[in-house]
């Protein structure tokens, strides 16, 4: 039991850090090349881990062509997912992005179930829709006063960043109901293999064409191997660790833990890139984290029932 919560006190910690990288990243680079490089070599990465423990599985997933495309699939959600994230992420703060990640819980379970039968008895009940409509105003107040703390460009480019967070959590829904159909016959490290490297090298030949592949030349090499290295830190965190805690303490523990990502994400935001919160935001992200609490109860008794 002591293992179980220092993985998820150590989670915590590893993705507060994760968001305040992604938006330092996002601000010194084009989303392009961005994307590119985290998703290349976090991709790769995986890659020498699968080739150790599940060549097999890996090698049978590549020769299966409907597997193939449906990958493809979820790679080419996976581009638009990030483009719309870092762009937001550019546009707003660390922790804007973090809210907005707890706001996709209950939408992804929305969306979901109109798919899948068995997850429809998750939303067939009021404190779903309640907690839902909480999650949404409350995060329609956070994004409001952010607007408000700001003026003029400042202004537009929260209320642009917004909006990008927005989409980004919408296809991020449609993905998972993806994800759901390829995790019931694939390894899910394979999966964020091949996604991630599809990814990456989508938008590395986009970059391309775009020319936006030339400003990688006009930084410094510590700072493009922050980049890489920053990319290997997401997968580690947010695909391997995250997969791990699913797999041994369940989707329910993984969910609840997911709720205090913002406040550790809030406290290093404001100590590396001295971000700062208003009182009206604060209550806006609480009642976001409210709002998914009482969407989520439902499904963590029957999670449990199970």
């Amino acid at each position: 039991m002591e293992n179980e919560y220092r993985i998820r006190i150590i989670y915590i910690l590893l993705m507060g850090f994760g968001f305040p990288i992604m938006r330092y990243m996002s601000l010194h680079f084009d989303t392009l090349n961005n994307n590119a490089v985290r998703f290349i070599c976090g991709g790769l990465f995986l890659l020498l881990i699968c080739l150790f423990k599940f060549r097999i599985a890996l090698k049978n997933s590549l020769s299966d062509p409907i597997l193939i495309l449906k990958l493809s699939a979820l790679g080419l959600f996976m581009t638009a997912n990030m483009y719309c994230f870092i762009n937001g992420l550019r546009h707003t703060s660390a922790l804007t992005g973090s809210i907005f990640g707890i706001l996709a819980m209950p939408l992804g379970i929305l969306i979901i179930a109109l798919f899948y039968p068995d997850e429809r008895r998750n939303i067939q009940h009021r404190t779903f829709y309640l907690g839902g409509l909480s999650a949404v105003i409350g995060s329609l107040l956070f994004v409001f006063y952010g607007n408000q703390a700001g003026s003029g460009s400042q202004s537009a480019d929260f209320i642009s960043g917004a909006l990008f967070l927005t989409g980004a959590i919408l296809i991020q829904s449609l993905q998972n109901v993806i994800v759901k159909d390829i995790a019931a016959k694939l390894n899910v490290i394979i999966i964020s293999t091949t996604t991630a490297t599809i990814a990456g090298f989508i938008f590395l030949s986009i970059a391309i064409a775009d020319g936006k592949i030339n400003q990688l030349s006009t930084v410094s090499d510590g700072l493009l191997i922050a980049l890489a290295l920053s990319g290997i830190y997401g997968m580690l965190s947010g695909m391997l660790l995250a997969f791990y805690i699913v797999q041994k303490q369940g989707v329910v523990a993984f969910n609840l833990i997911q709720l205090l990502v913002p406040l550790a994400t809030a406290v290093v935001g404001y100590f590396t890139l001295g971000e700062k919160i208003t009182i009206p935001q604060a209550i806006g992200a609480m009642i976001v984290l409210g709002g998914c609490l009482l969407a989520l109860k439902k499904c963590t008794i029957n999670s449990k029932t199970e």
